[in-house]
């Protein structure tokens, strides 16, 4: 199609020279497409004839171009993007299925070229391998946090996949949603993959509960919402067994009971919210989330959520639970890997026995031990969720590039940790964290290296964002090559280990 086209993409350099962005030129019918910048902003620009029905989509200037072509300089607002998504399919947000798949947040909204620019390369470098990307991921408390929309979350993956030439599926998650309101707005913006998270439902003192206080716990469920009863529950799976691959799980009646006293309310919230999701009638795929949870789901206990869930009509393409050890932001494992690994297989056969779905690995950013342990054990039905660590590689590019900034910055997230730290699962401590006044600019960077700093600059970006959205992000505009980069290095080691073939049809 784009060798009819009366242009190509050197016609286009030699007239716009360094301002065109190269990998987004574009020819789609009687359009042809790219990305420019235009003094310290982008701008999409569309050359086409006058009469070309793709052109009225778009909202922009006009002005003469060559050979009966105009050229349209639109603006990269949500109409557009919109418009873009809708002329080159593989920017809209599909479903993934059971590939191989990875979530990058972007907390910024500029970090999307450098996710692009890694994934390409990891998949060069492992011919025949795929890895689906959602580009777009971003909780209701990050938003909130960061002042965005999902509209903003999804065009702001738009405009950077567009940017880096991006030509695969793309998916887009609605993550840790806890309420019908918020999964209406994420499905009203286009999102495709919707994590739920009951984790308010988890009663984690059935753990250590006396047998009576397990049956007044499960005397006490829903059960009308969970369609079942506690004689039902004992006849299900009293004194049965699951096989697995290489295991046989007991499910015996005191371990099942618990399950249901700390997992029923979940299940039924899980339950409501994707029949509501269900009911809107759009294509979509469910994640399952209790890891952000006090203590880990043991094997019986995943195979009564999974187990529950299907007897439900729930379908879901990925659960993450709660593994053992600990799964802190910003840095690696902490916890014996040995036991780690044995869970993960475990977790793994109840994926391939009840679903088949993947394994999800949330706080997934920085968990280079683990990742080679859970490629191994789910074959590939890997979904991988990192958040702040492009985050991070942002302020390390501060550090670099802008370093009274950088300072400013690091001050303010030391001030505002102990608050700030409260919905995370962090150990930071500030006496560890190295005095920045004492450290010379050329230093800075590696502080980003640091647990103790990581951490506290992880969990802050919302004060730091409130007080220093602009200027980081004219910093980061500006650095916009160095910025990439980065990102694309940080990212290469999180997605190498999860290589995987492409399935047959």
């Amino acid at each position: 199609m784009e060798s009819h086209f009366p242009l190509s993409l050197a016609d286009v350099q030699a007239r716009f020279g360094a301002a065109v962005y190269a990998a987004s030129f574009v020819v789609a019918g009687e359009v042809a497409c790219w990305l420019m910048r235009e003094g310290d902003r982008k701008q999409l620009a569309i050359v086409a004839p006058a009469s070309a029905p793709g052109l009225a989509a778009f909202a922009g200037v006009d002005e003469p171009f060559a050979d009966g072509l105009r050229l349209r300089r639109c603006p990269t607002d949500h109409a557009n993007a919109a418009a873009l998504r809708r002329m080159l399919p593989w920017l809209q947000p599909v479903c993934l299925g059971l590939e191989t798949s990875a979530g990058c947040g972007d907390r910024l909204g500029l970090a999307t070229p450098g996710h692009v620019q890694a994934l390409q390369e990891t998949l060069r470098a492992a011919p025949g391998t795929v890895i689906r990307p959602i580009f777009a991921q971003q909780s209701i408390r990050e938003m909130e946090r960061t002042g965005r929309t999902p509209i903003d979350v999804l065009d702001d993956a738009t405009w950077g996949a567009f940017q880096a030439g991006w030509r695969g599926p793309v998916g887009a998650d609605a993550d840790h949603l806890k309420t019908v309101e918020h999964i209406d707005l994420c499905a009203a913006a286009g999102f495709t993959f919707f994590t739920i998270d009951p984790g308010a439902h988890v009663d984690a003192e059935a753990d250590t509960a006396s047998a009576a206080a397990i049956e007044r716990k499960v005397a006490d469920l829903p059960w009308a919402d969970l369609d079942s009863s506690p004689a039902d529950l004992r006849a299900r799976y009293g004194g049965r067994h699951c096989d697995l691959d290489d295991r046989r799980v007991a499910l015996a009646q005191e371990a099942v009971a618990r399950a249901a006293a700390k997992y029923g309310r979940a299940v039924a919230h899980v339950a409501r919210l994707y029949r509501h999701l269900a009911a809107r009638g759009i294509p979509f795929e469910l994640e399952v989330s209790v890891d952000e949870t006090e203590t880990p789901t043991s094997l019986v206990e995943h195979i009564y959520i999974a187990s529950e869930l299907r007897r439900l009509g729930v379908r879901w393409v990925s659960l993450a639970p709660r593994y053992v050890g600990r799964f802190e932001k910003g840095i690696d494992y902490i916890g014996d890997l040995d036991a780690l690994s044995g869970a993960l297989a475990g977790h793994a056969a109840i994926a391939r026995a009840l679903g088949p779905y993947k394994l999800s690995l949330h706080s997934g950013s920085d968990k280079f031990s683990v990742y080679p342990l859970l490629a191994s054990a789910a074959r590939g039905a890997v979904h991988l969720k990192t958040a702040g660590v492009s985050y991070l590689e942002a302020l390390r590019v501060i550090a670099a590039t802008e370093p009274p900034l950088f300072r400013e910055v690091a001050a303010l997230a030391r001030r505002r940790y102990p608050q700030d730290r409260a919905s995370y699962h962090v150990s930071a401590n500030l006496e560890r964290v190295p005095e920045i006044a004492r450290l010379a600019d050329s230093d800075l960077p590696a502080l980003l290296d640091d647990r103790d700093a990581r951490q506290v600059l992880h969990v802050t970006f919302g004060s730091v964002l409130a007080a220093y959205r602009e200027p980081l992000l004219a910093a980061l505009r500006a650095h916009e090559a160095e910025h990439h980069a980065a990102l694309a290095r940080c990212f290469k080691r999180h997605l190498a280990p999860f290589v995987s073939p492409a399935p047959s049809a």
